[in-house]
């Protein structure tokens, strides 16, 4: 069987690859807010990396890299389907560097590259939700244009996954980063935390036709990274501490989750799906 693959959100994730941050590197270009405790924010990650080999997963640990602020947030720069990975092409300019480097780490660790974004094509695997094993949900955004949508449909198609587009919302504007993940999170087949207020109405659409049901995000927890939920298995997963509305929500429903401490880690806006880059699902 092979050691990679993915074409879901939820199933269990048995190989991921993650990136301690560098305290070296420019953390207010990257648009970060400062200041920033760096001890506090490696042992942040360490904690969190501790957590996933708690849970299961097997952990690839790449090497940090100076330079590359939002280097530690692996979902963007790359994104690994059935077949392998491809390559994607960032939009935001002190992002240029990662999509080869974190594709060539992966190549690295055995997973086949099947495709690279090309020309004026952009895109995040922010932007990128499996809403079912055979459809792959991209959001055209700031981060993902249309010419990469494009260009990555026939790499999907030769796996038997169809695209379906949905429009994220202008807004705060360009310089921040809305993903099409921002808003949504599958936890099971079944279930999606969904902050509604933002969400695309065909994607709420989508989920409903699909038969599943919309955990709507509490307003007072979409600020602290509330929607980012990464899925260990079905109904287990991780998230923030200081999301305690969303966690009794999930609670509710029968979901087992587990916290960690993400103060430092938070001020690059990004939650514990982003600090993640399945390999295996």
């Amino acid at each position: 069987m092979s050691d990679y693959g993915v074409r879901s959100m939820v199933a269990p994730l048995t190989r991921v690859a993650v990136r301690a941050p560098s305290l070296r590197g420019d953390y207010a270009v990257a648009h970060w807010a400062l200041p920033i405790n760096g001890d506090l924010l490696l042992q942040q990650h360490r904690d969190f990396v501790a957590l996933l080999s708690k849970l299961g997963c097997e952990v690839e640990e790449l090497e940090p890299v100076d330079d590359m602020p939002d280097a530690c947030f692996v979902f963007d720069p790359a994104f690994v389907i059935p077949s392998g990975v491809i390559e994607l092409r960032a939009a935001k300019a002190v992002r240029a560097g990662e999509p080869a480097l974190l594709t060539a780490d992966l190549h690295a660790l055995g997973v086949p590259v099947v495709g690279k974004l090309t020309g004026v094509a952009t895109a995040d695997g922010g932007d990128m939700c499996w809403i079912d094993e055979n459809t792959l949900a991209i959001g055209r955004s700031y981060r993902t244009n249309t010419e990469a949508i494009e260009q990555m449909r026939p790499m999907l198609a030769g796996d038997g996954i169809a695209v379906e587009v949905f429009d994220v919302p202008h807004d705060l504007g360009p310089e921040f980063c809305l993903h099409l993940l921002s808003v949504i999170s599958p936890v099971r087949a079944d279930l999606a935390v969904v902050y509604e207020r933002l969400a695309p109405v065909a994607l709420l659409q989508a989920l409903q036709q699909r038969g599943v049901e919309i955990l709507s995000l509490p307003e007072a927890d979409y600020p602290t990274l509330g929607c980012n939920v990464l899925v260990i298995s079905p109904g287990v997963v991780v998230m923030t501490t200081g999301n305690d509305a969303t966690a009794e929500l999930l609670r509710q429903r029968g979901v087992e989750v587990h916290l960690y401490e993400a103060s430092e880690i938070n001020k690059g806006e990004g939650g514990p799906t982003c600090l993640t880059r399945p390999i295996k699902r």
